[in-house]
C-alpha cells in the first residue's frame, strides 16, 4: 500500500501509472478505427485523424506543459491536466457526431502531461545514467498497457461497440488521478521564477548539439513505432483481412519486445552507456522492418509474417528511447521540464508526421512494402543521430 502523501520521492509505481495512461489512450482505439468510420459513415481518413492529429497536438502541448511544471511544480500541472482529460473522455463516450468526437479526442491530448512529467520527475530525483536506468524500468512497466490494450479494445469493440474503449480509459484515468492525488509528492524543489523564463531559456537548449542529437535519436527511433501505428491497422484490415479482435492481439508483439528492450535498458544502461544502447537499438529495429519485407517477398503473406517481426521493432525502441529521453532532460538539468517538453514535442510531432506518411503511402496494391520502407528509413536516421552523440563525446574528451 502506498503511503498517502508522505513520500519524499514518488513511488516508481506511481510514475508507471502516470506514463501508462497516455499509452492506453493512444493504443486502445487502434482496432476500432474502421468501426468508428462505419458508425459515423465517414471515410477512414477522417477517423485516422484520431491518431495523427491527436499525436501532433500532444507534441504541441509538451511545449507548454514542461515549462509550466518548471514554474508551478509537477504535481499541480499533472492533476489539472488529468482533470481535463477525464472530462474530454466522458464527452467522447456520448459524442453524437464525428465532429464532436474528434474535438473531444483532441482535448484528450492533455494526457500527455503524464509522459512529459514522468520523465521530468525521474530526472528531478537522479542523475543521467541512473535516470536512463530508472526510465527503462518505468517504461518496461508501462509497456504492459500498449501490449494488451489493443487486444482489450478489439474485444470490447466487438462485444459492446467502440464507446466501450473510452469507458475503459475513463475508469483507468480516474484511478490514476486518485493515485496521484494521494501519493504524488512534488519533486521540483527549485521552481523557475516565471513561466516565460523557461521559453527564454530555450535558446540554451537549441544551441546544444547534444540536445539535438538525443532529440533526433528519439524522434526517428519512435518514428519507427508511430509509422507502424499509422499503417498497421490498414495492413491488418485491408490487406490481410483481419477483424478488430484478431488485429488487436497482433499488437502484443511490439509491446512484448518493447518491454524486453526496456528491461535491457534498466539493467545495463549504466554498464554499457547510453550511446551504445541507442546504436544497438536502432540496428535491432531495422531488422524488424527488413525481416517482414523478406518474408512477404518470399511469398509468406500471412499476419504472422508481418506482425511477429515487430517484436524486434519494439525491442529496439525499448533499448533506444530511455537513454534518448534521459539524455534530452540531462543537457540542462535546471531546465528538465522545458527540455522534456521541447524534446517530447519534437519526438511526438515527428512521429505524427511519420504516421501520416505511412498511412498515405499504403494501398491494397502496394502491400506492406511502403510502410516497411518508411520504418527502415527511420531506423537508419536514428542510428546516425545517436552516432553523432558519440562523435560529440569524443570531441569533448579530446578537448579535455
Amino acid at each position: 500500500m502506498l503511503p498517502i502523501r508522505s513520500l519524499e520521492r514518488p513511488h516508481i509505481l506511481t510514475i508507471v501509472l502516470i506514463a501508462s495512461l497516455g499509452a492506453l489512450n493512444l493504443n486502445i482505439l487502434l482496432p476500432s478505427l474502421n468501426e468508428i468510420a462505419r458508425a459515423f459513415a465517414v471515410p477512414y481518413s477522417y477517423v485516422q485523424l484520431m491518431l495523427s492529429a491527436y499525436m501532433a497536438l500532444t507534441g504541441a502541448l509538451q511545449l507548454v506543459i514542461g515549462p509550466l511544471s518548471d514554474r508551478y511544480g509537477r504535481r499541480p500541472v499533472l492533476l489539472i491536466s488529468l482533470s481535463i482529460f477525464l472530462v474530454a473522455t466522458l464527452v467522447c463516450i456520448y459524442a453524437p457526431t464525428i465532429g464532436v468526437l474528434l474535438a473531444a479526442r483532441m482535448v484528450q491530448a492533455t494526457v500527455i502531461a503524464g509522459l512529459v512529467l514522468s520523465r521530468a520527475i525521474v530526472r528531478d530525483m537522479v542523475p543521467l545514467d541512473q535516470a536512463a536506468s530508472m526510465l527503462g524500468y518505468v517504461t518496461m512497466g508501462m509497456t504492459l498497457v500498449p501490449m494488451v490494450s489493443p487486444a482489450i479494445g478489439g474485444y470490447f469493440a466487438n462485444s459492446f461497440g467502440w464507446q466501450a474503449n473510452f469507458a475503459i480509459t475513463l475508469i483507468f484515468g480516474g484511478f490514476v488521478y486518485l493515485v496521484c492525488l494521494l501519493t504524488l509528492a512534488e519533486t521540483n524543489k527549485a521552481p523557475a521564477d516565471s513561466f516565460t523564463e523557461q521559453f527564454r531559456a530555450w535558446p540554451q537548449l537549441l544551441r546544444s548539439r547534444r540536445f539535438w542529437g538525443f532529440s533526433f535519436t528519439a524522434t526517428f527511433g519512435s518514428g519507427v513505432f508511430f509509422s507502424y501505428l499509422g499503417g498497421a491497422p490498414f495492413v491488418g484490415s485491408e490487406i490481410l483481412g483481419m477483424s478488430p479482435s484478431e488485429l488487436g492481439y497482433q499488437f502484443a508483439y511490439v509491446g512484448l519486445g518493447y518491454m524486453v528492450g526496456n528491461f535491457i535498458s534498466g539493467r545495463y544502461s549504466t554498464r554499457l552507456g547510453a550511446v551504445n544502447l541507442m546504436n544497438a537499438g536502432a540496428i535491432v529495429s531495422a531488422s524488424g522492418a527488413i525481416v517482414p519485407m523478406l518474408l512477404f517477398w518470399a511469398g509468406w503473406q500471412v499476419p504472422t509474417a508481418f506482425f511477429a517481426p515487430m517484436l524486434l521493432v519494439g525491442l529496439g525502441n525499448g533499448m533506444t528511447l530511455p537513454s534518448a529521453n534521459a539524455g534530452m532532460v540531462s543537457v540542462a538539468p535546471h531546465l528538465a521540464g522545458a527540455a522534456s517538453g521541447l524534446g517530447g514535442a519534437m519526438t511526438i510531432g515527428g512521429g505524427s508526421i511519420m504516421s501520416v506518411i505511412a498511412s498515405a503511402v499504403l494501398s491494397r496494391e502496394t502491400g506492406p512494402y511502403p510502410l516497411l520502407a518508411v520504418m527502415l528509413a527511420s531506423t537508419i536516421l536514428s542510428f546516425f543521430a545517436s552516432s553523432y552523440i558519440r562523435i560529440l563525446d569524443r570531441q569533448e574528451a579530446d578537448e579535455e
